[in-house]
């Protein structure tokens, strides 16, 4: 990876790892329009002042508009949550590998 892409995806991590814009993004993926009311019950325990910062965040990087009826991703923002559609899978993966150990640990315990 080059250095132009290196920045991309740093600059890219730093925005989707500022509290809850993952899970905004995800609570979208649906493609249906939410209000603020309604996008903050589908991600609970979010702050208004959170939610409102995370949305002008998501906005403002062109992920993210308001088309009238509420909140939707934009094309852009749909690519990213395809490209991360296969991580309700990987979590599968990884909590079950995470049962394991803390399983192998009790027994060495």
């Amino acid at each position: 990876m080059g250095a132009k892409e290196n920045v991309a995806v740093n600059q890219l991590l730093e925005l989707l790892e500022a509290r809850f814009a993952l899970r905004v993004l995800w609570a979208l993926k649906n493609g249906h329009p939410q209000t603020f009311r309604l996008l903050q019950d589908s991600i609970g325990h979010i702050t208004p002042n959170t939610l409102n910062t995370r949305i002008k965040e998501l906005r403002a990087a062109g992920l993210l508009i308001h088309d009238g009826h509420g909140y939707v991703v934009t094309a852009l923002g749909a690519d990213l949550l395809k490209r991360l559609s296969e991580l309700p899978a990987f979590a599968g993966k990884w909590s079950a590998s995470q049962a394991k150990i803390v399983t192998v640990n009790k027994i060495v315990k």
